[in-house]
């Protein structure tokens, strides 16, 4: 209880300074002239034994001092102000925050380098098969001929037959005027090929055979 304590009549009074040295806060108590060192608390864990809030005031501690030769002594330590209570407090608390996230993070990267290692490497003499759409077949490749496009109504269109005679000397046959499905629309200009006209009479030869030599 601070109320014990002679308020009125400090041993001691001075400035006070939170620093940090790996994952231990040093508290130290400090000539608020010269800044001589006093004393000063090593905090290993908060809350704990090195800093402890008394019961009947929030700006009151007891804090375990450390001369560094092994002797300990345990002391209390109180600010005018309130905030500066509260700053005391926010500070340790934010060290030991960070101290926490440190440890989580080097375990989590402990676990990852003792799990499994995804190798996705090739091993020797595998291979892999890539189907890119769109690729042209190499010449005289056999597959499905190319569909011919589709007129309106899915009609497929053919080409005009050649003119004249065919290869056996018979005459192809001129196309038949085409039939309207019902529901589907035909124009003359789409369908409408001009007909083949008839061959002369005369040798196919023509003129070739009266060039001289």
């Amino acid at each position: 209880r601070a109320a014990e304590w002679q308020l009125d009549q400090p041993a001691w009074s001075g400035r006070l300074r939170i620093t940090a040295k790996g994952s231990t806060a040093f508290i130290k108590l400090e000539d608020k002239t010269s800044g001589e060192l006093f004393a000063q608390a090593p905090v290993e864990q908060f809350p704990g034994i090195a800093v402890e809030s008394v019961t009947d005031s929030s700006r009151y501690f007891v804090i375990r001092i450390e001369d560094g030769n092994g002797r300990r002594a345990f002391i209390g330590v109180g600010f005018v102000d309130r905030g500066d209570a509260f700053d005391f407090n926010v500070a340790l608390q934010d060290h030991f925050k960070w101290v926490k996230q440190q440890s989580e993070l080097a375990r989590q990267a402990q676990n990852l380098e003792q799990g499994p290692k995804l190798d996705l490497g090739f091993k020797e003499g595998q291979t892999i098969k890539l189907n890119i759409a769109n690729m042209k077949k190499k010449e005289g490749a056999t597959g499905n001929p190319r569909p011919r496009p589709a007129g309106p109504g899915g009609l497929s269109l053919l080409p005009p037959p050649p003119g004249g005679k065919s290869g056996s000397g018979e005459r192809l046959a001129s196309l038949p005027t085409p039939t309207q499905l019902p529901g589907t629309p035909i124009t003359d200009s789409l369908l409408s090929w001009p007909q083949p006209t008839a061959a002369p009479a005369a040798d196919v030869w023509g003129d070739f055979a009266k060039a001289s030599g």
